[in-house]
């Protein structure tokens, strides 16, 4: 039986905050809570009449390293027998189309990193391979925004937080689409109207519930929280004073920001 595909969203509408789904005829508002017990109010609004928010409000942002097949072959990296990751800072979080600007004490590269979000639904402590899908609330747009230069500025210490944890540094969404199965979506990151990733989630090294299940055993994932499962071949240098990229992934939908030097 295959499961119908919503598309839940958050906004700001006449100065309150919402949620709702979809649909084509604008956003149906619900009442509750995305993460728990909800229901249709019955109103609608047009998209026009709301500001798209981040569609969750992570308590932690879990990003991957080296999780692709492709990716690891081309940096002549080993495949890691565990997932690699780092936290990313809740404050990267910004809306869908907002303007994102390189900070004035820095001055070197920047990358943008297409890559699929998983988002959890219910508290999810030491699970299980088989029982992960049942956590996963739905999946989502992630950019994965990173100051390079920063990252290997000290030989001692490889900075990951700090250049990955920059504010509006990671922009996601603008919906999470639940209903999904992600070993069958595909990853396209387009820069300034040219496409430089497209790449498939089936590369990945640990599937999205191997990496819900293997990181619920290390720290208790929490309603909303993201993890990004990692980008493929394609990263690239937003080079121009004005970048406009777009994630987009089939079935979710398209992520823009703009970044400008």
């Amino acid at each position: 039986m295959t499961t119908a595909v919503k598309k839940w969203l958050r906004f700001r509408c006449k100065g309150a905050t919402g949620f709702g789904t979809l649909t084509s005829s604008g956003i149906s508002v619900h009442e509750g809570e995305m993460f728990g017990r909800h229901a249709p109010t019955g109103k609608t609004l047009a998209l026009s009449d709301v500001e798209l928010l981040a569609p969750c409000a992570p308590s932690k942002i879990v990003a991957l390293w080296n999780n692709f097949h492709a990716l690891a072959a081309k940096l002549n990296q080993p495949e890691p027998p565990e997932p690699l990751y780092l936290l990313k800072a809740t404050t990267t979080v910004t809306t869908p189309g907002a303007v994102i600007r390189r900070p004035s004490y820095y001055d070197g590269k920047t990358t943008y990193e297409g890559e699929l979000g998983i988002v959890v639904g219910k508290t999810c402590a030491r699970v299980s391979l088989d029982e992960a899908d049942s956590f996963i609330f739905g999946y989502t747009c992630v950019n994965d925004i990173t100051a390079n230069d920063i990252l290997t500025s000290d030989p001692t210490f490889p900075q990951w937080a700090r250049a990955k944890g920059i504010d509006d540094y990671g922009p996601f969404g603008p919906v999470i689409a639940t209903g999904l199965d992600p070993a069958k979506l595909t990853v396209r990151t387009i820069l300034n109207g040219t496409e430089r990733q497209n790449y498939p989630i089936s590369d990945m090294i640990f599937s999205a519930q191997e990496l819900v299940s293997k990181i619920s055993h290390d720290m208790t994932l929490l309603p909303g929280d993201l993890i990004a499962v990692g980008t493929s071949v394609g990263v690239g240098v937003m080079k121009e004073p004005l970048n406009t990229v777009t994630v987009a992934i089939d079935g979710i939908g398209e992520l823009t920001n703009e970044f400008r030097l």
